[in-house]
């Protein structure tokens, strides 16, 4: 009988052949008898053999062709589904759902498609559930039924996933070519159990495919995966998240607002921890390598930056993203011009301000940032005699990205004999948008400030009150002067970088303007000061006391604002 029946088998693939292969479904039912069961076992390997011939055949047709070509081929896959012989064996199993998906129609256009839809929802539900009969199979053969649908669950990513592999390797070949509705219909397979961890293989080769497939997968599928990753209910490989963003920005936005509102709402004591939920997010090194991307994500950055109006937290955000990307841009493999990255900046510039401060000599520290300013201001009187301000507000970025150099600027105020030309740089800083008359006026102002705290600067037994008596002559007032932000930022400077301010730093938070955002500016530059001075190649004994005196102030705001 066993040899007969082998022999029947081999017969070509054929109308005959497909007639065979359902009456035998038909004979064996849900194989409840020994007989049936033992025939089933008998013919399993030239079943697979046939269910292959069969994908072979309607891989490349929708849903009406391959109807046309077997109108009973619902009838013979039903059959075989309800057979726990037949979906218990892996490779049959696997065969069997491969036809099922070449199948669906992620687009049913017409009713026998939404039909089919219907029809192979119900076959997998019903290989998902266990009725009593197939939960006595199954533990006849003393297999768990937990580990029975996983395996079953384990048995479909595996052939997709194979599939999808397949076709990437041999894309190359026309006649191997799958069509694009294939892979849009597996995405959307996927949406009901995304999150499960088995399924993350086939998410994975989904997004990994380099063959057009951003076109192809569904956006429901794209915006689901985003979704499950910020709310942290899957995890992918960096390359899936990488080519995830790459086909779809909305989900790079969204990653961008995500990291932002968290960043926000974290309690930012350290810039190290910062930079590492940063480089975590994954997106500094999607923007090194695909400079498209950093662009998409730097405009992200200049509008949340617009609409909270400059808050001093989102600048500090900015540049602790701006010196993880420094840092990943030299693992490029090919090293791409900066221009690719910052296409409405003058160059020379952007060299100028993206270079670390400790590659920089400290002697030559002066020389660079009066090299940045002379740059800087070219830049905004061309703008003016243009009378255009688009490109003041890119260079204007670009300084806001680099809070380094201005903590370096504010430094060398206070310890370099006379360096009044980078108080212009200050200036545009906090003030970009002045016309020349407000700007003489500010400038005058801010240059008074300076001088006097340079006069204070070597005084013996000073006392914060002598700073606050020096800052309010020439009705310059700390709290009612729209000059707060600058005289706080060289009140900074004074406390923690010449003799006399270190020595009252402890007991002068009451100097800084309190409240609103000056008290967060004081703040973000207390952190951003810290974190430099710490990480810096050449530190002295000089910013290892300004670090101490940081901490110090920091815990005086923190009372302050709690008050």
């Amino acid at each position: 009988m066993a040899c007969v029946m082998a022999k029947a088998t081999s017969i070509p693939f054929s109308g005959f052949a497909f007639e065979y292969w359902l009456n035998k479904a038909v004979e064996w039912g849900q194989a409840t008898t020994l007989e049936s069961q033992q025939d089933v076992c008998l013919h399993l390997p030239k079943l697979q053999e046939f269910l292959k011939q069969i994908y072979e055949a309607i891989q490349h047709m929708n849903t009406t062709e391959a109807l046309k070509l077997f109108p009973m081929i619902g009838q013979f896959l039903g059959r075989l589904c309800w057979n726990p012989f037949v979906v218990a064996h892996d490779e049959s199993q696997q065969h069997l759902l491969e036809c099922l998906w070449c199948l669906y129609s992620a687009e049913p256009e017409n009713p026998v498609e939404q039909k089919a839809n219907d029809w192979i929802w119900n076959l997998l539900q019903s290989l998902t559930s266990v009725d009593q009969e197939v939960r006595s199979f199954i533990q006849s053969l003393h297999f768990p039924e937990e580990d029975y649908h996983l395996k079953l669950l384990k048995n479909v990513v595996t052939s997709l996933v194979k599939q999808l592999q397949d076709h990437h390797c041999d894309r190359s070949s026309i006649s191997f070519r799958l069509r694009p509705a294939r892979w849009r219909n597996v995405s959307i397979l996927c949406l009901p159990v995304i999150t499960l961890p088995e399924i993350v293989p086939l998410v994975e080769a989904l997004l990994n495919c380099n063959d057009g497939l951003d076109e192809t997968l569904s956006t429901e599928f794209l915006e689901s995966v985003s979704n499950s990753l910020l709310q942290r209910k899957i995890f992918l490989s960096e390359s899936a998240v990488m080519n995830l963003w790459l086909r779809y920005l909305p989900s790079l936005e969204q990653a961008i607002l995500h990291l932002t509102e968290s960043l926000m709402s974290h309690p930012c004591t350290s810039l190290a921890e910062v930079e590492a939920i940063i480089a975590d997010s994954l997106l500094p090194k999607v923007s090194a390598y695909h400079p498209s991307l950093f662009r998409v994500i730097d405009d992200s950055f200049r509008a949340i930056l617009l609409e909270t109006d400059g808050h001093p937290k989102i600048i500090t955000i900015i540049q602790a993203f701006t010196r993880c990307f420094i840092q990943v841009l030299p693992q490029v493999q090919t090293q791409m011009p900066l221009k690719l990255y910052f296409p409405h900046n003058q160059q020379s510039l952007v060299v100028a301000l993206l270079t670390d401060p400790s590659d920089v000599s400290s002697a030559a520290w002066c020389q660079h940032l009066t090299t940045v300013v002379q740059m800087l201001k070219k830049i905004v009187q061309d703008e003016k005699v243009k009378g255009t301000t688009s490109n003041l507000f890119e260079n204007w970025f670009l300084l806001v990205h680099c809070g380094d150099w201005l903590n370096v600027a504010l430094q060398q105020l206070m310890t370099a004999d006379d360096f009044s030309e980078v108080l212009w740089l200050l200036l545009f800083y906090n003030k970009p948008l002045m016309k020349d008359q407000e700007e003489k006026q500010l400038l005058e102002e801010l240059k008074f400030v300076y001088n006097q705290l340079k006069v204070l600067r070597n005084k013996t037994d000073l006392n914060p009150e002598d700073v606050q008596t020096a800052l309010v002559t020439n009705n310059v007032s700390i709290k009612g002067s729209h000059l707060k932000d600058l005289i706080n930022q060289l009140l900074v400077s004074f406390l923690l970088f010449t003799d006399s301010g270190m020595g009252i730093a402890k007991d002068s938070v009451q100097l800084f303007t309190l409240g609103g955002d000056c008290l967060d500016g004081v703040s973000q530059l207390l952190i951003s000061m810290a974190h430099r001075l710490q990480n810096t190649k050449r530190g002295s004994l000089k910013d290892r006391m300004a670090h101490i005196n940081i901490e110090l102030l920091q815990t005086q705001l923190l009372q302050a604002k709690g008050s």
